[in-house]
């Protein structure tokens, strides 16, 4: 006899299929059940990591390229800046001409860190809501089919 025709050592659960609940006895269901609230938990987890891993590397890729953005726009905001400064030096000295720019660049900032913090105090967290949802369904699937 060989190495792989021997039996495996240990425990092993046979993988048998749940009753029919159409023909299945009181006794089979009810035996049939921690298997079946067991699979539907693991199930249920492996959803939920599922669904939070794709939501992470969505946000994860929407930051990169947001970050990429962000840098281009601070270099062509320079470029602006430098040139609204070169501008204004036509018609008055250069240092006063800097100092107009600059607070018109603090205005701005002002204006939409405000409106920033607004919207990250009405961000949600990346929660896996569909998994919640399907999770509070079964548990009312239970309580439906407990009560009858």
């Amino acid at each position: 006899m060989t190495a792989s025709s021997q039996p495996a050592t240990g425990a092993t659960r046979a993988s048998t299929p749940p009753p029919d609940p159409a023909t299945a006895t009181t006794g089979e269901l009810i035996g049939a059940l921690p298997d079946l609230v067991s699979r539907l938990v693991r199930d249920e987890v492996r959803l939920a990591q599922a669904e939070v891993t794709q939501k992470a590397k969505r946000l994860g890729l929407g930051a990169g390229l947001f970050g990429g953005a962000g840098l281009l726009a601070v270099l062509g905001l320079g470029a602006l800046v430098t040139a609204a400064i070169l501008g204004l030096a036509n018609v008055m000295p250069g240092w006063l001409a800097a100092i107009v720019v600059a607070l018109a660049l603090f205005l701005i900032a002002g204006v939409l860190a405000l409106v920033g913090k607004k919207d990250v105090q009405q961000a949600a967290p990346p929660l896996p809501t569909e998994t919640l949802a399907s999770v509070q369904e079964d548990i009312a699937a239970v309580k439906r089919g407990i009560s009858r």
